[in-house]
C-alpha cells in the first residue's frame, strides 16, 4: 500500500505546472495592440494576438516572458483575431521564440494594398510550416474543458443569441450607426468563453455597427463578468447599447499611452451598470486624470515602461483576481 502512495504522489509530481483547478490570463502590454495569454485549467495555452513588429523584438520578448511567468514551454493555440500590424504583426518574431502548435485565423486577408499585402506575405511565410485552423462564425474553439464560442468572425455575426441571451436590448433606441467599416477591424474574429460562472468576451477591434448588430435589437450576448474593451478604447468602437447590455462586472483595457483610452470610451465604460472597475494597461494621456483609473489599477504609468501586464486568475466557484504586477496590488472579484 505504502509503495503504490509512493507511486502515485511521484505521478502527481510528474503533472505538468500549468495544470490547476484555474483559468489564468495575462493581459501583455504591447503598446496598444493585442496579446492575450490564457492558460487553461486543463493547462492548455492560447494567445490571442501577437502584438508589433520591430522595436528590436520587443513584444515577442514581452510574450515569451509572460509565457515563462506561468510555467510552459510552448503556445497550443495562436488566434489571430485580425490582420492589422498591432495584431499579427509581432507573428514572425514570436515564432521565432516561442514555439506554436496551432494557428488559427479567419481566413485570408480582406486588406489589400502595398502594407496590407507585405503584412500577409510575412504572416503566411512565418506560419507555413505550422498546424492552421481556419474559424468562422459559430464555431466552438477547441480548448478543453472551456466553451468558446465564436460570434464574430470575417464580419459574419452569429444569428442566433447564446444560451440565456436574445432579450430585447431598449438602449438600441439611442444608438445611431455609422458610416460603413469595410476594414479588417470589422472582420475581427470575437468570442465569448465561459468556464463554469464565469464569463469573458474579447472582440478584438470589431467595429460600431458590427457591436450593435450583435446587441440591437436583441442582445445575442448575455452578461459577462469581464469585458476586455474593444478595439483599445478607441471611439470608433464600443456603443453604449452593447456595453451597458454586457453589464459587466470588471473591464479590462488594453490600450497604448497614446493609443485607444479615448474620452468617450472611458465615460461609456465607466456608467456600466453594475461595473466595479476598470483595469489599464496603461495611463491614457489623451483621456486625461480625472477619466483614468486609479494608478493601482494601471500597469504602466510612465509613455516610457517596462512592459508591466495584468494577470487575471479565475476559480472554479467563478470568482477571480486581477492583480498588477507592477505594484504588486490585487483584487478578488467574489
Amino acid at each position: 500500500m505504502r509503495t503504490s502512495l509512493a507511486i502515485l504522489f511521484a505521478l502527481c509530481l510528474a503533472l505538468p505546472a500549468t495544470a490547476a483547478n484555474t483559468l489564468n490570463f495575462y493581459f501583455i502590454d504591447v503598446e496598444g495592440g493585442q496579446a492575450t495569454l490564457m492558460v487553461t485549467p486543463a493547462g492548455q495555452s492560447v494567445l490571442v494576438d501577437a502584438g508589433w513588429p520591430g522595436f528590436n523584438g520587443r513584444d515577442a520578448g514581452r510574450i515569451a516572458a509572460a509565457v515563462k511567468h506561468a510555467g510552459l514551454k510552448k503556445i497550443d493555440f495562436l488566434l489571430v483575431t485580425h490582420y492589422h500590424t498591432d495584431h499579427v504583426g509581432g507573428v514572425p518574431q514570436l515564432l521565432a521564440k516561442v514555439p506554436v502548435t496551432t494557428v488559427i485565423d479567419h481566413g485570408t486577408n480582406t486588406e489589400t494594398g502595398k502594407g496590407a499585402d507585405a503584412l500577409w506575405k510575412a504572416y503566411e511565410e512565418a506560419i507555413a510550416k505550422h498546424k492552421r485552423m481556419v474559424i468562422k462564425r459559430g464555431d466552438a474553439l477547441p480548448f478543453k474543458g472551456l466553451e468558446a464560442k465564436v460570434v464574430a468572425a470575417r464580419g459574419d455575426l452569429i444569428e442566433e443569441a447564446l444560451p440565456g441571451a436574445g432579450q430585447e436590448n431598449p438602449l438600441c433606441a439611442a444608438e445611431r450607426r455609422r458610416d460603413e467599416d469595410k476594414s479588417e477591424n470589422a472582420r475581427s474574429i470575437g468570442f465569448v468563453l465561459q468556464w463554469g460562472k464565469f464569463r469573458f468576451i474579447d472582440l478584438a477591434d470589431l467595429t460600431w455597427n458590427k457591436e450593435l448588430d450583435l446587441s440591437c435589437p436583441n442582445h445575442k450576448i448575455g452578461k459577462i463578468d469581464v469585458y476586455l474593451v474593444t478595439h483599445h478604447g478607441m471611439n470608433m468602437s464600443g456603443p453604449s447599447a452593447m456595453v451597458h447590455a454586457l453589464k459587466p462586472r470588471v473591464a479590462i483595457m488594453n490600450n497604448g499611452a497614446k493609443k485607444g483610452g479615448s474620452a468617450e470610451t472611458f465615460e461609456i465604460v465607466k456608467r456600466s451598470p453594475g461595473l466595479e472597475d476598470l483595469w489599464q494597461l496603461h495611463f491614457a494621456l489623451a483621456a486625461g486624470q480625472e477619466r483614468n483609473s486609479p494608478d493601482s489599477l494601471i500597469a504602466n504609468v510612465d509613455p516610457v515602461c517596462e512592459g508591466k501586464w495584468l494577470k487575471m486568475t479565475v476559480a472554479s466557484n467563478g470568482s477571480f483576481t486581477v492583480e498588477n504586477s507592477r505594484n504588486g496590488f490585487k483584487k478578488t472579484y467574489k
